[in-house]
């Protein structure tokens, strides 16, 4: 499991529109790395929202906001293109990079456990490493924290 302070994991992975992100092509720039569990669910769709309502005030403060789930790109682009969205979706299908930053989890639901991706956000500081971790987010007041957080650094 990540950790404050330490390096953040590289990854790249396929993202809307097409193309690829990749972290460390971030260095030098804040990152916030958002994994959400599913394209166009309600808690999702609003998590998304707010991190396009408020993506000025991100760059502004010298930050990128990447979303991951394992949804596909196609998945990505249709959520992306319905809702408005800002932010960069990228498809982690495998879920290596949810594994890798420990997010890939036992969930229960209606007394049945599942794996999922468990909502959860990390901001990356200029040099790469870990400065804020949040974990299983609960969307209202979310974005306006970590945008507080992003402005600390």
């Amino acid at each position: 499991m990540t950790q404050i302070g330490q390096t953040a994991p590289d990854f790249t992975l396929p993202r809307d529109g097409g193309g690829e992100v990749t972290l460390s092509d971030h260095k030098g720039q804040i990152v916030v790395l958002y994994f959400y569990p599913k394209d166009d669910t309600s808690g999702c769709t609003k998590q998304a929202q707010g991190f396009t309502e408020h993506l000025a005030a991100f760059e502004a403060a010298g930050a990128v906001v990447i979303g991951v789930s394992k949804d596909s790109v196609a998945k990505h682009d249709k959520f992306r293109d319905k809702y408005g969205l800002g932010v960069i979706l990228a498809s982690d299908e495998d879920s290596d990079v949810c594994e890798s930053y420990g997010v890939w989890a036992e969930k229960s639901m209606y007394g049945k456990k599942f794996m999922g991706i468990e909502r959860s956000t990390f901001v990356i500081d200029r040099q790469g490493n870990i400065a804020h971790t949040w974990r299983k987010v609960k969307v209202p007041g979310h974005v306006d924290e970590v945008l507080e957080a992003v402005k600390s650094l």
